[in-house]
Protein backbone atom coordinates (compact mmCIF):
# COMPACT_ATOMS: atom_id res chain seq x y z
CA UNK A 1 0.00 0.00 0.00
CA UNK A 2 0.93 3.77 -0.93
CA UNK A 3 0.63 5.73 2.69
CA UNK A 4 1.56 8.91 0.08
CA UNK A 5 -1.82 8.16 -2.21
CA UNK A 6 -4.35 11.18 -1.56
CA UNK A 7 -7.09 10.98 0.35
CA UNK A 8 -10.56 10.90 -1.22
CA UNK A 9 -13.66 13.25 0.46
CA UNK A 10 -16.48 12.17 -1.76
CA UNK A 11 -19.58 15.12 -1.21
CA UNK A 12 -22.70 14.03 -2.92
CA UNK A 13 -26.06 16.16 -2.27
CA UNK A 14 -29.42 14.99 -3.19
CA UNK A 15 -31.35 16.82 -5.41
CA UNK A 16 -29.19 19.80 -6.43
CA UNK A 17 -29.65 22.11 -9.80
CA UNK A 18 -26.65 22.84 -11.11
CA UNK A 19 -27.58 26.72 -10.92
CA UNK A 20 -27.08 26.94 -7.34
CA UNK A 21 -23.75 28.03 -6.70
CA UNK A 22 -23.21 31.89 -5.97
CA UNK A 23 -19.55 32.07 -8.23
CA UNK A 24 -20.99 29.92 -11.15
CA UNK A 25 -23.60 32.79 -11.85
CA UNK A 26 -26.37 32.50 -9.18
CA UNK A 27 -26.25 36.05 -7.49
CA UNK A 28 -29.06 35.49 -5.64
CA UNK A 29 -27.68 32.66 -3.41
CA UNK A 30 -24.74 32.48 -0.74
CA UNK A 31 -22.13 29.63 -1.12
CA UNK A 32 -18.74 31.07 0.04
CA UNK A 33 -17.45 27.72 0.87
CA UNK A 34 -18.06 25.79 -2.48
CA UNK A 35 -17.31 29.54 -3.93
CA UNK A 36 -14.02 28.52 -2.69
CA UNK A 37 -13.39 25.07 -3.87
CA UNK A 38 -14.49 26.37 -7.64
CA UNK A 39 -11.66 29.02 -7.48
CA UNK A 40 -9.13 26.22 -5.85
CA UNK A 41 -10.42 23.28 -8.48
CA UNK A 42 -12.02 22.64 -11.77
CA UNK A 43 -15.44 22.85 -12.02
CA UNK A 44 -17.81 21.68 -14.84
CA UNK A 45 -20.59 24.03 -16.12
CA UNK A 46 -22.25 21.18 -18.38
CA UNK A 47 -22.40 17.62 -15.90
CA UNK A 48 -25.00 15.70 -16.56
CA UNK A 49 -26.77 12.95 -14.25
CA UNK A 50 -27.69 9.63 -16.24
CA UNK A 51 -31.19 9.22 -14.42
CA UNK A 52 -32.86 11.82 -13.02
CA UNK A 53 -34.03 9.45 -9.67
CA UNK A 54 -31.77 8.38 -6.88
CA UNK A 55 -30.62 4.64 -7.17
CA UNK A 56 -29.83 4.88 -10.81
CA UNK A 57 -27.83 7.51 -10.79
CA UNK A 58 -26.24 6.51 -7.54
CA UNK A 59 -25.56 2.90 -9.16
CA UNK A 60 -23.82 4.61 -12.45
CA UNK A 61 -21.64 6.97 -10.69
CA UNK A 62 -20.28 4.28 -8.15
CA UNK A 63 -19.84 1.82 -10.92
CA UNK A 64 -18.96 3.78 -13.63
CA UNK A 65 -21.45 2.10 -15.67
CA UNK A 66 -24.64 2.94 -17.34
CA UNK A 67 -28.21 2.33 -16.30
CA UNK A 68 -28.64 0.19 -19.56
CA UNK A 69 -25.53 -2.48 -18.34
CA UNK A 70 -25.11 -2.46 -15.16
CA UNK A 71 -29.51 -2.60 -15.10
CA UNK A 72 -29.87 -0.73 -11.99
CA UNK A 73 -33.18 1.33 -13.50
CA UNK A 74 -35.34 1.60 -10.36
CA UNK A 75 -35.97 3.47 -7.00
CA UNK A 76 -37.50 1.23 -4.43
CA UNK A 77 -35.49 -2.15 -5.95
CA UNK A 78 -35.28 -5.12 -3.81
CA UNK A 79 -31.46 -5.45 -3.83
CA UNK A 80 -28.70 -4.37 -5.36
CA UNK A 81 -26.97 -6.72 -8.16
CA UNK A 82 -24.08 -8.76 -6.95
CA UNK A 83 -22.42 -8.92 -10.36
CA UNK A 84 -22.06 -5.17 -10.11
CA UNK A 85 -18.35 -3.78 -8.27
CA UNK A 86 -18.67 0.02 -6.54
CA UNK A 87 -15.57 1.94 -7.02
CA UNK A 88 -15.53 2.37 -3.42
CA UNK A 89 -15.13 -1.53 -2.87
CA UNK A 90 -11.87 -1.10 -5.49
CA UNK A 91 -10.89 1.75 -3.42
CA UNK A 92 -11.46 -0.14 -0.20
CA UNK A 93 -9.34 -3.29 -1.42
CA UNK A 94 -6.08 -0.76 -2.58
CA UNK A 95 -6.08 -0.11 1.18
CA UNK A 96 -8.12 2.65 1.91
CA UNK A 97 -10.10 3.05 5.06
CA UNK A 98 -13.35 3.78 3.71
CA UNK A 99 -16.52 5.12 5.37
CA UNK A 100 -19.53 6.45 4.32
CA UNK A 101 -21.73 9.21 6.04
CA UNK A 102 -25.49 9.65 4.73
CA UNK A 103 -27.72 7.79 2.15
CA UNK A 104 -26.81 4.97 0.21
CA UNK A 105 -29.66 4.15 -1.80
CA UNK A 106 -28.52 1.30 -3.86
CA UNK A 107 -31.61 -0.60 -3.14
CA UNK A 108 -34.89 -0.01 -1.23
CA UNK A 109 -35.54 1.45 2.49
CA UNK A 110 -39.08 0.86 2.62
CA UNK A 111 -38.58 -1.56 5.13
CA UNK A 112 -36.72 0.89 7.18
CA UNK A 113 -32.73 -0.19 6.48
CA UNK A 114 -31.23 -0.82 3.36
CA UNK A 115 -29.68 -4.11 2.20
CA UNK A 116 -26.09 -3.60 1.38
CA UNK A 117 -23.76 -4.90 -1.18
CA UNK A 118 -20.22 -5.30 -0.99
CA UNK A 119 -19.30 -2.09 -0.96
CA UNK A 120 -16.33 -1.65 0.70
CA UNK A 121 -17.23 0.36 3.40
CA UNK A 122 -15.51 0.01 6.91
CA UNK A 123 -17.79 2.70 8.74
CA UNK A 124 -21.19 3.20 7.99
CA UNK A 125 -22.71 5.74 9.19
CA UNK A 126 -26.39 5.23 7.30
CA UNK A 127 -29.13 7.64 7.11
CA UNK A 128 -31.35 7.20 4.25
CA UNK A 129 -33.54 10.19 4.96
CA UNK A 130 -33.80 12.04 8.36
CA UNK A 131 -37.44 11.80 8.91
CA UNK A 132 -37.94 9.40 11.50
CA UNK A 133 -39.77 6.14 9.50
CA UNK A 134 -36.59 4.38 9.39
CA UNK A 135 -35.46 1.46 11.37
CA UNK A 136 -33.75 3.57 15.01
CA UNK A 137 -31.02 0.18 15.11
CA UNK A 138 -30.01 1.22 11.41
CA UNK A 139 -30.51 4.77 11.36
CA UNK A 140 -27.42 6.71 12.76
CA UNK A 141 -28.66 10.02 12.59
CA UNK A 142 -31.51 9.23 14.66
CA UNK A 143 -29.25 7.47 17.31
CA UNK A 144 -26.87 10.68 17.23
CA UNK A 145 -30.29 13.16 18.53
CA UNK A 146 -31.36 10.50 20.61
CA UNK A 147 -28.04 9.21 22.27
CA UNK A 148 -26.08 12.49 22.14
CA UNK A 149 -27.78 15.25 22.05
CA UNK A 150 -30.83 13.68 24.39
CA UNK A 151 -33.41 14.33 21.63
CA UNK A 152 -36.58 12.60 20.43
CA UNK A 153 -36.58 12.20 17.01
CA UNK A 154 -40.16 11.76 16.22
CA UNK A 155 -40.75 14.80 18.20
CA UNK A 156 -38.02 17.05 16.59
CA UNK A 157 -39.68 15.79 13.22
CA UNK A 158 -43.10 16.33 13.95
CA UNK A 159 -43.98 19.81 13.21
CA UNK A 160 -42.67 18.99 9.68
CA UNK A 161 -45.87 18.42 8.06
CA UNK A 162 -45.76 20.82 4.72
CA UNK A 163 -43.92 20.38 2.27
CA UNK A 164 -42.38 24.08 2.04
CA UNK A 165 -41.93 25.25 5.96
CA UNK A 166 -38.91 25.86 8.70
CA UNK A 167 -37.37 22.96 9.84
CA UNK A 168 -35.16 21.50 12.64
CA UNK A 169 -32.20 23.86 14.29
CA UNK A 170 -29.03 23.81 12.34
CA UNK A 171 -27.49 22.37 15.68
CA UNK A 172 -29.55 18.80 15.02
CA UNK A 173 -30.15 19.13 11.26
CA UNK A 174 -29.04 15.79 9.58
CA UNK A 175 -26.92 18.09 7.52
CA UNK A 176 -24.73 19.31 10.53
CA UNK A 177 -24.21 15.74 12.02
CA UNK A 178 -22.72 14.25 8.78
CA UNK A 179 -20.10 16.64 9.00
CA UNK A 180 -20.01 16.03 12.97
CA UNK A 181 -19.17 12.19 11.87
CA UNK A 182 -16.92 12.98 9.23
CA UNK A 183 -14.70 15.13 11.64
CA UNK A 184 -14.51 12.03 13.97
CA UNK A 185 -13.80 9.78 10.59
CA UNK A 186 -11.10 11.43 9.25
CA UNK A 187 -9.43 12.49 12.96
CA UNK A 188 -9.00 8.83 13.69
CA UNK A 189 -5.34 7.43 13.61
CA UNK A 190 -4.44 5.12 10.68
CA UNK A 191 -1.70 4.13 8.22
CA UNK A 192 -2.45 4.76 5.06
CA UNK A 193 -5.24 7.28 3.38
CA UNK A 194 -8.99 7.24 3.68
CA UNK A 195 -11.85 7.78 1.20
CA UNK A 196 -15.18 9.25 2.44
CA UNK A 197 -18.38 9.27 1.24
CA UNK A 198 -20.39 12.00 2.03
CA UNK A 199 -24.10 11.92 1.50
CA UNK A 200 -26.84 14.30 2.93
CA UNK A 201 -30.31 14.29 2.26
CA UNK A 202 -30.23 17.77 1.54
CA UNK A 203 -31.65 19.66 -0.57
CA UNK A 204 -34.05 17.05 -1.31
CA UNK A 205 -38.01 17.97 -0.35
CA UNK A 206 -39.61 18.92 1.90
CA UNK A 207 -37.85 22.07 1.86
CA UNK A 208 -37.14 22.54 5.28
CA UNK A 209 -34.22 24.51 6.03
CA UNK A 210 -33.52 25.71 9.68
CA UNK A 211 -35.81 28.92 10.57
CA UNK A 212 -32.97 31.32 10.96
CA UNK A 213 -31.89 29.84 7.30
CA UNK A 214 -35.00 30.22 5.51
CA UNK A 215 -34.98 33.93 7.48
CA UNK A 216 -31.95 34.76 5.18
CA UNK A 217 -33.92 34.74 2.15
CA UNK A 218 -36.96 37.47 0.97
CA UNK A 219 -38.97 35.32 -1.72
CA UNK A 220 -40.32 38.43 -3.05
CA UNK A 221 -36.41 39.34 -3.88
CA UNK A 222 -35.88 36.63 -5.89
CA UNK A 223 -36.56 35.36 -9.38
CA UNK A 224 -39.44 32.95 -9.77
CA UNK A 225 -39.18 29.38 -11.94
CA UNK A 226 -39.08 29.70 -15.48
CA UNK A 227 -42.71 29.40 -16.60
CA UNK A 228 -44.40 30.97 -19.07
CA UNK A 229 -48.28 30.59 -19.49
CA UNK A 230 -47.90 27.99 -22.39
CA UNK A 231 -46.64 25.78 -20.05
CA UNK A 232 -50.02 25.04 -18.47
CA UNK A 233 -51.19 23.74 -21.81
CA UNK A 234 -47.97 22.06 -22.80
CA UNK A 235 -47.33 20.00 -20.13
CA UNK A 236 -50.66 18.07 -20.59
CA UNK A 237 -48.74 16.17 -23.48
CA UNK A 238 -47.15 14.53 -20.49
CA UNK A 239 -49.92 13.23 -18.15
CA UNK A 240 -49.54 9.74 -19.13
CA UNK A 241 -45.72 10.46 -17.89
CA UNK A 242 -44.49 9.22 -14.70
CA UNK A 243 -43.07 12.33 -12.55
CA UNK A 244 -44.09 13.34 -9.14
CA UNK A 245 -45.83 16.59 -10.45
CA UNK A 246 -48.63 15.70 -12.68
CA UNK A 247 -50.00 18.83 -13.56
CA UNK A 248 -48.07 22.01 -14.12
CA UNK A 249 -49.79 25.33 -12.64
CA UNK A 250 -48.75 29.03 -12.20
CA UNK A 251 -46.12 29.04 -9.88
CA UNK A 252 -45.90 32.40 -9.65
CA UNK A 253 -49.61 32.64 -7.96
CA UNK A 254 -49.91 32.47 -4.01
CA UNK A 255 -49.50 29.42 -2.16
CA UNK A 256 -52.88 27.66 -1.36
CA UNK A 257 -51.04 24.44 -0.07
CA UNK A 258 -53.51 22.45 1.58
CA UNK A 259 -53.61 22.13 5.54
CA UNK A 260 -51.76 19.35 6.41
CA UNK A 261 -53.11 16.11 6.67
CA UNK A 262 -53.43 13.25 3.74
CA UNK A 263 -52.14 15.14 1.31
CA UNK A 264 -49.43 15.49 3.18
CA UNK A 265 -48.36 12.09 4.26
CA UNK A 266 -45.10 11.85 2.26
CA UNK A 267 -43.78 15.29 1.99
CA UNK A 268 -40.73 14.01 0.73
CA UNK A 269 -42.20 12.68 -3.04
CA UNK A 270 -45.92 13.98 -3.15
CA UNK A 271 -45.54 17.50 -4.49
CA UNK A 272 -48.93 19.57 -3.73
CA UNK A 273 -51.66 20.72 -5.68
CA UNK A 274 -50.44 24.08 -5.84
CA UNK A 275 -47.73 26.54 -4.80
CA UNK A 276 -45.28 29.54 -4.82
CA UNK A 277 -42.41 29.46 -6.85
CA UNK A 278 -40.53 32.28 -5.14
CA UNK A 279 -40.99 30.40 -1.54
CA UNK A 280 -40.09 26.96 -2.69
CA UNK A 281 -37.08 28.81 -4.05
CA UNK A 282 -36.17 30.60 -0.73
CA UNK A 283 -36.55 27.28 0.98
CA UNK A 284 -34.07 25.40 -0.98
CA UNK A 285 -31.33 28.50 -1.48
CA UNK A 286 -31.72 28.25 2.52
CA UNK A 287 -31.03 24.23 2.88
CA UNK A 288 -27.81 25.15 0.61
CA UNK A 289 -26.59 27.89 2.17
CA UNK A 290 -26.74 25.50 5.48
CA UNK A 291 -25.07 22.76 3.13
CA UNK A 292 -22.30 25.12 1.96
CA UNK A 293 -21.36 25.78 5.68
CA UNK A 294 -21.13 22.52 7.08
CA UNK A 295 -19.12 21.36 3.81
CA UNK A 296 -17.12 24.21 4.37
CA UNK A 297 -16.82 23.42 7.92
CA UNK A 298 -14.84 20.18 6.89
CA UNK A 299 -13.14 21.32 5.12
CA UNK A 300 -11.05 24.04 7.45
CA UNK A 301 -11.06 21.24 9.40
CA UNK A 302 -8.79 19.17 7.19
CA UNK A 303 -6.96 22.42 6.13
CA UNK A 304 -6.44 22.48 10.30
CA UNK A 305 -5.15 18.72 10.60
CA UNK A 306 -2.98 19.37 7.84
CA UNK A 307 -4.64 16.81 5.29
CA UNK A 308 -5.74 19.27 3.18
CA UNK A 309 -3.21 19.24 0.60
CA UNK A 310 -3.38 15.67 -0.21
CA UNK A 311 -7.21 15.20 -0.34
CA UNK A 312 -9.15 15.13 -3.34
CA UNK A 313 -12.73 16.94 -3.10
CA UNK A 314 -14.90 15.90 -5.81
CA UNK A 315 -18.69 17.40 -4.81
CA UNK A 316 -21.95 17.35 -7.13
CA UNK A 317 -25.44 16.10 -6.69
CA UNK A 318 -27.15 12.86 -7.56
CA UNK A 319 -29.92 15.00 -9.73
CA UNK A 320 -31.51 18.11 -9.68
CA UNK A 321 -34.77 19.50 -9.24
CA UNK A 322 -37.22 21.20 -11.29
CA UNK A 323 -38.51 23.52 -8.43
CA UNK A 324 -41.18 25.06 -10.18
CA UNK A 325 -39.51 25.50 -13.73
CA UNK A 326 -42.58 24.92 -16.34
CA UNK A 327 -45.12 24.57 -13.41
CA UNK A 328 -43.56 21.29 -11.83
CA UNK A 329 -42.00 20.34 -8.65
CA UNK A 330 -39.69 17.80 -7.73
CA UNK A 331 -38.50 14.95 -9.90
CA UNK A 332 -39.97 11.89 -11.97
CA UNK A 333 -39.41 11.62 -16.15
CA UNK A 334 -38.96 15.02 -17.90
CA UNK A 335 -35.63 16.05 -19.10
CA UNK A 336 -35.41 19.85 -18.68
CA UNK A 337 -31.84 21.49 -17.31
CA UNK A 338 -32.95 21.90 -13.61
CA UNK A 339 -33.75 18.03 -13.06
CA UNK A 340 -30.94 16.43 -15.38
CA UNK A 341 -27.69 18.99 -14.99
CA UNK A 342 -25.68 18.71 -11.84
CA UNK A 343 -22.70 20.92 -10.25
CA UNK A 344 -19.62 19.44 -10.56
CA UNK A 345 -16.44 20.39 -8.72
CA UNK A 346 -12.75 18.60 -8.67
CA UNK A 347 -10.57 19.69 -6.07
CA UNK A 348 -6.62 18.76 -5.49
CA UNK A 349 -4.12 21.38 -4.67
CA UNK A 350 -1.54 21.46 -6.83
CA UNK A 351 -2.83 18.58 -9.11
CA UNK A 352 -5.81 19.96 -10.47
CA UNK A 353 -5.66 23.54 -12.29
CA UNK A 354 -7.01 25.75 -9.90
CA UNK A 355 -9.99 28.47 -11.08
CA UNK A 356 -10.66 26.14 -14.05
CA UNK A 357 -14.55 26.50 -15.20
CA UNK A 358 -14.84 24.09 -18.25
CA UNK A 359 -17.33 23.84 -20.62
CA UNK A 360 -16.88 20.44 -21.47
CA UNK A 361 -19.63 18.12 -21.97
CA UNK A 362 -19.27 15.61 -18.96
CA UNK A 363 -21.33 12.45 -17.28
CA UNK A 364 -21.60 11.33 -13.68
CA UNK A 365 -20.64 8.25 -14.80
CA UNK A 366 -16.99 9.70 -15.37
CA UNK A 367 -16.29 10.30 -11.76
CA UNK A 368 -15.50 7.05 -10.81
CA UNK A 369 -12.70 6.22 -13.28
CA UNK A 370 -11.50 9.50 -12.32
CA UNK A 371 -10.92 8.79 -9.09
CA UNK A 372 -9.21 5.66 -9.51
CA UNK A 373 -6.74 7.55 -12.15
CA UNK A 374 -6.38 9.85 -9.79
CA UNK A 375 -4.91 7.32 -7.12
CA UNK A 376 -2.89 5.90 -9.24
CA UNK A 377 -5.50 2.75 -9.36
CA UNK A 378 -5.78 0.72 -12.51
CA UNK A 379 -9.13 1.41 -14.42
CA UNK A 380 -11.13 -1.81 -14.66
CA UNK A 381 -12.09 -2.32 -18.68
CA UNK A 382 -16.02 -2.98 -17.63
CA UNK A 383 -16.19 0.89 -16.94
CA UNK A 384 -17.97 2.91 -19.06
CA UNK A 385 -17.42 6.50 -17.72
CA UNK A 386 -14.27 8.71 -19.58
CA UNK A 387 -11.97 10.19 -16.79
CA UNK A 388 -11.38 13.55 -16.25
CA UNK A 389 -7.81 13.32 -15.14
CA UNK A 390 -6.10 14.98 -17.99
CA UNK A 391 -8.20 17.18 -18.27
CA UNK A 392 -8.33 18.16 -14.17
CA UNK A 393 -4.14 18.29 -14.77
CA UNK A 394 -4.58 20.89 -17.85
CA UNK A 395 -3.51 18.32 -20.07
CA UNK A 396 -5.57 18.64 -22.56
CA UNK A 397 -8.36 21.16 -23.46
CA UNK A 398 -10.83 21.76 -20.85
CA UNK A 399 -13.27 22.71 -24.07
CA UNK A 400 -13.86 19.15 -24.97
CA UNK A 401 -14.62 15.33 -23.03
CA UNK A 402 -17.44 13.74 -24.76
CA UNK A 403 -19.46 14.64 -27.74
CA UNK A 404 -22.95 14.37 -26.29
CA UNK A 405 -24.60 13.16 -23.02
CA UNK A 406 -27.71 10.89 -22.48
CA UNK A 407 -30.25 10.78 -19.54
CA UNK A 408 -32.14 7.42 -19.16
CA UNK A 409 -35.78 7.06 -17.40
CA UNK A 410 -36.58 3.46 -17.31
CA UNK A 411 -39.98 2.87 -15.30
CA UNK A 412 -37.31 4.23 -12.67
CA UNK A 413 -40.05 5.88 -9.89
CA UNK A 414 -42.30 4.43 -8.07
CA UNK A 415 -43.53 7.16 -5.61
CA UNK A 416 -45.29 9.37 -8.34
CA UNK A 417 -48.48 10.51 -8.08
CA UNK A 418 -49.41 8.69 -11.83
CA UNK A 419 -46.45 5.77 -11.25
CA UNK A 420 -46.86 4.63 -14.67
CA UNK A 421 -44.30 2.36 -16.47
CA UNK A 422 -42.07 4.90 -18.30
CA UNK A 423 -39.03 4.74 -20.84
CA UNK A 424 -37.71 7.66 -22.06
CA UNK A 425 -34.17 8.81 -22.80
CA UNK A 426 -32.42 12.45 -23.63
CA UNK A 427 -29.19 12.54 -26.00
CA UNK A 428 -27.69 16.33 -25.48
CA UNK A 429 -24.68 17.52 -27.50
CA UNK A 430 -24.40 21.05 -25.95
CA UNK A 431 -26.93 22.64 -28.27
CA UNK A 432 -29.56 20.48 -29.33
CA UNK A 433 -31.63 18.40 -26.80
CA UNK A 434 -33.65 15.67 -28.59
CA UNK A 435 -35.78 13.24 -25.95
CA UNK A 436 -37.98 10.40 -26.88
CA UNK A 437 -40.65 8.96 -24.99
CA UNK A 438 -40.31 4.91 -25.92
CA UNK A 439 -43.80 3.46 -26.85
CA UNK A 440 -45.90 7.22 -27.05
CA UNK A 441 -45.78 9.49 -30.07
CA UNK A 442 -43.91 12.13 -28.04
CA UNK A 443 -40.98 14.10 -28.10
CA UNK A 444 -38.59 17.02 -27.28
CA UNK A 445 -36.28 18.64 -29.36
CA UNK A 446 -34.90 21.81 -28.00
CA UNK A 447 -32.37 24.34 -29.36
CA UNK A 448 -30.78 25.72 -26.02
CA UNK A 449 -28.25 28.34 -27.91
CA UNK A 450 -31.68 30.27 -28.84
CA UNK A 451 -33.64 28.65 -26.19
CA UNK A 452 -32.03 28.18 -23.13
CA UNK A 453 -35.55 28.07 -21.26
CA UNK A 454 -36.75 25.34 -23.04
CA UNK A 455 -39.91 26.97 -23.52
CA UNK A 456 -39.96 26.02 -27.57
CA UNK A 457 -40.34 21.81 -29.05
CA UNK A 458 -39.10 22.04 -32.22
CA UNK A 459 -40.16 18.31 -32.58
CA UNK A 460 -43.29 18.98 -34.32
CA UNK A 461 -42.24 21.53 -36.39
CA UNK A 462 -41.87 20.48 -39.96
CA UNK A 463 -39.08 23.24 -41.07
CA UNK A 464 -36.93 20.97 -38.59
CA UNK A 465 -37.40 17.71 -39.80
CA UNK A 466 -33.84 17.29 -41.62
CA UNK A 467 -32.31 18.40 -38.60
CA UNK A 468 -34.11 16.25 -36.68
CA UNK A 469 -33.83 12.83 -38.37
CA UNK A 470 -30.02 13.70 -38.20
CA UNK A 471 -30.38 13.77 -34.42
CA UNK A 472 -32.43 11.10 -34.10
CA UNK A 473 -29.73 8.95 -35.46
CA UNK A 474 -27.21 10.15 -33.19
CA UNK A 475 -29.39 10.19 -30.22
CA UNK A 476 -29.91 5.78 -31.36
CA UNK A 477 -26.20 5.79 -31.54
CA UNK A 478 -25.22 7.55 -28.51
CA UNK A 479 -28.20 5.50 -26.52
CA UNK A 480 -26.99 2.06 -27.65
CA UNK A 481 -23.76 2.89 -26.96
CA UNK A 482 -24.28 2.61 -23.08
CA UNK A 483 -25.10 -0.97 -23.34
CA UNK A 484 -21.67 -2.66 -22.86
CA UNK A 485 -20.30 -5.34 -24.97
CA UNK A 486 -19.83 -7.51 -22.06
CA UNK A 487 -17.49 -10.03 -20.64
CA UNK A 488 -13.70 -8.73 -22.14
CA UNK A 489 -12.42 -10.20 -25.19
CA UNK A 490 -9.55 -12.75 -24.73
CA UNK A 491 -9.63 -14.73 -27.78
CA UNK A 492 -9.79 -14.29 -31.23
CA UNK A 493 -12.54 -16.80 -31.83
Amino acid sequence: MNASRPNILWYCTDQQRFDTIHTLGNSHIRTPFLDQLVQGGVAFKQAYAQSQICTPSRASFLTGRYPATNHVHRNGNAYFPDGEVLVTKLIADAGYDCGLIGKLHLASAAAGSEKRTDDGYRLFQWSHHPMPTLDPEFHAYHRWLRDEKGVDPVELYSSINSFCCAGVPAELHQSTWTTEMAIRFVNEKRHGPWMLSLNPFDPHPPFDPPKAYLDRYQAADLPGPLFQPSDLERQKMFRNICQQSVHAVDPNGVNVDPAPGENHKDTATLPPDSFNGREVIAAYYAMIELLDEQFGRLVDHLDHIGQLDNTIIVFHSDHGELLGDHGLLYKGCRFFEGLVHVPLVFYWKGQFKAGLVSDALVELVDVAPTLLQAAALDVPYYMQGKSLVALLRGEVSPDYHKQSVVTEFNDALGSAKESVPTHATMNFDGRYKTVVYHGHDLGELFDLESDPGEFTNLWYDPTMKDLKLQLLQRHLDAVMATSSAGIERTGRF
